[in-house]
């Protein structure tokens, strides 16, 4: 899949390497309802299966429509509608969900009352290439189970959302050190939009049958890198957007146009303190609020994984050969979400500010 997401096919398209992975995540969800309505097996709760991959799709299509609002028309590859008549039309009420504030429409059979254009899905997304390429399950695994259909299908989401998420913290990156603090902003909420929407695809493994899960683990020997790791970290991007995700904290001297102090004073603190009282520049407070909320997704997300894994696998399982209610120095998942704050100069600043306002503030 990294191969299509990688190659550069439209020049000067902005959003081309984060709507890439994201409408094949979405493609993967549609495939995904037929998945689900050709399971063969009387148990399932396919009534549940349907509900959560249309909700499922409708996040993603709102998702996608943040990344398009600001899209210039003639860097984007669209067709006119009367060319989409090849299109095929997506069924399900994810596609009720109209483009409003966006230039054009995504071409999936979704109402085009404005007579907008609408994006060349089929060139940009590339279906019939991309279900080559990921067959599911892979050929190599032969392995007679069925619940390998929704587990696999469940991680291709997965992924291609991580790396839509590593592609935007790039940007976010850029746009903070060339000081585009309005567009940061709007990405880091986005972002946190996608930490969010990891957990809701994470959940999928609820619905899963627990004996044909436990079963298909045993039959595709899955296991944690190490005993201290947890088994979200075998994937190396989401490795590397949390890490991403943490590091942006070295960002706030920059905003904050302050050096650390090298003494540990509290030289930050006391900026953002006044950036928040005297509110003199409202674009940096956005950002580092939004900042702080990508913090929030990003613990919510482990603290959320660490409770599935109890409950699809067993709390023995889930923490190895440590009892799941303790914490010790080798869970690593939990240190992720029960570790201090991304941000004491902001935690301090906030705190300091609700303390005047408690004491000093009262007498004004």
């Amino acid at each position: 899949m990294k191969e299509l997401w990688n190659k550069k096919e439209f020049p000067g398209w902005k959003n081309e390497d984060v709507l890439k992975p994201a409408l094949h995540a979405l493609e993967f969800t549609f495939r995904f309802v037929s998945i689900v309505l050709s399971d063969p097996r009387p148990y399932t709760n396919q009534r549940e299966w349907r509900r959560r991959l249309e909700s499922l799709a409708t996040t993603q299509i709102e998702l996608v429509s943040l990344f398009c609002e600001d899209d210039k028309l003639e860097n984007v590859p669209i067709v006119d509608i009367g060319e989409t008549r090849g299109v095929l039309t997506r069924e399900g009420s994810s596609l009720r969900m109209r483009m409003r504030r966006c230039p054009y429409t995504l071409g999936l059979g979704e109402p085009n009352l404005n007579g907008k254009p609408s994006l060349n899905y089929d060139v940009v997304c590339k279906a019939s290439e991309l279900h080559l390429l990921t067959k599911t399950p892979p050929e190599q695994v032969n392995v007679n189970n069925y619940e390998n259909r929704t587990l696999f299908t469940t991680h291709q989401i997965l992924e291609s959302w991580i790396y839509v998420a590593y592609q935007l913290l790039k940007r976010i990156e850029n746009e903070i050190d060339s000081k585009d603090y309005e567009s940061a902003t709007s990405d880091c909420y986005i972002l946190q939009q996608i930490w969010k929407l990891l957990t809701e695809i994470e959940d999928l493994h609820l619905l899963m049958d627990p004996d044909d899960f436990l079963r298909l683990k045993n039959q595709l020997d899955i296991k944690a890198v190490s005993e201290s790791e947890s088994f979200c970290f075998r994937s190396k991007t989401l490795v590397v957007i949390t890490k991403m995700s943490k590091n942006l904290r070295h960002k706030v001297p920059y905003i904050l146009e302050v050096e650390v102090d090298p003494m540990g004073g509290p030289r930050l603190q006391e900026t953002a303190m006044k950036l928040y009282r005297k509110k003199h520049s409202p674009l940096k407070i956005h950002l580092l609020q939004s900042l702080q909320a990508i913090e929030t997704s990003v613990k919510k997300f482990f603290y959320s994984y660490k409770q599935l894994l109890v409950v699809v696998m067993g709390s023995v399982e889930a923490k190895g050969s440590f009892p799941f209610v303790t914490v010790d120095s080798s869970d690593t998942l939990a240190h992720v979400f029960l570790e201090p704050t991304y941000f004491p100069s902001l935690d301090g600043a906030k705190t300091f500010l609700g303390d005047y306002w408690s004491h000093d503030g009262k007498k004004k």
